[in-house]
């Protein structure tokens, strides 16, 4: 169940700890909004005093980082999106990603997933994605995987896309810079269809039912054999959607 969040404390100063793409990326957007930010701290640094320690640390040093936080700040929270809240108070996950060295408007607009223990934690959360010009939305513990597992297969996996097509072009003769400038407008043709549609965006051979073309398609990539394994799964998943549209 949802906590309701309660009014926050007023917070004038967030201890920043992880000195990665994220830690950067907040600290310049919290700084932006006048906010009093302390460090990032990198590994075996010491973690300043704070009203916040907000830990921009991979998973699975969550627990270490929340337990060296302790008594530094009334309120300590983790920017993972899905790991329970089990070692902090409160989690805030940017729907985001981040390249590094990106400005202090890199979370403008975006959805952040907040949630807290109690309802000052809660608050706490909300008042950061607000600082950061951030959409808050509540996630409960129970759905973490589920949503996290979401933004993978929209980032993480997109680039393990784009870098096979990347390749397939290298087949046809086609230098990786120039195949990326060529396929990423189409790429980016494809999401804003399917930001504005959902599935019936769905274009292409398998989607006019062109066995042929893609019969042809899997020759191609034979030489290849990660990718076509890739091709494989993605055929088959593909011939699916198109089914389900045209139901």
């Amino acid at each position: 169940m949802s906590i309701p969040s309660t009014p926050p404390r007023e917070t004038r100063s967030v201890a920043l700890v992880g000195s990665g793409r994220l830690g950067g990326a907040f600290a310049r957007a919290l700084r932006a909004a006048g906010v009093d930010v302390l460090g990032p701290t990198g590994r075996g640094e010491e973690i300043p005093t704070a009203d916040i320690v907000l830990l921009c640390v991979p998973d699975r040093e969550i627990a270490h980082a929340a337990r060296a936080a302790r008594g530094r700040a009334a309120l300590i929270g983790h920017t993972s999106g899905a790991t329970s809240l089990d070692e902090v108070d409160f989690g805030i996950h940017p729907l985001q990603t981040f390249a590094g060295g990106d400005g202090p408007d890199a979370f403008e607009g975006i959805a952040c997933a907040v949630a807290g223990r109690t309802g000052e934690a809660l608050a706490a959360s909300e008042s950061l994605a607000r600082a950061i010009g951030a959409r808050s939305f509540p996630i409960d513990d129970d759905r973490r995987a589920a949503y996290h597992a979401a933004a993978c297969i929209a980032s993480n996996f997109l680039v393990t896309l784009e870098d096979a097509a990347e390749r397939v072009a290298g087949t046809a003769g086609i230098a990786p810079a120039d195949a990326r400038a060529m396929l990423a407008p189409l790429a980016r043709r494809t999401l804003d269809n399917w930001e504005r549609q959902g599935a019936p965006a769905l274009t292409g051979p398998i989607a006019r039912g062109d066995d042929a073309t893609v019969a042809r398609h899997r020759a191609a990539v034979a030489a290849l054999p990660d990718v076509a394994a890739l091709f494989d799964a993605l055929r088959d998943g593909t011939r699916l959607l198109a089914e389900r549209n045209a139901s």
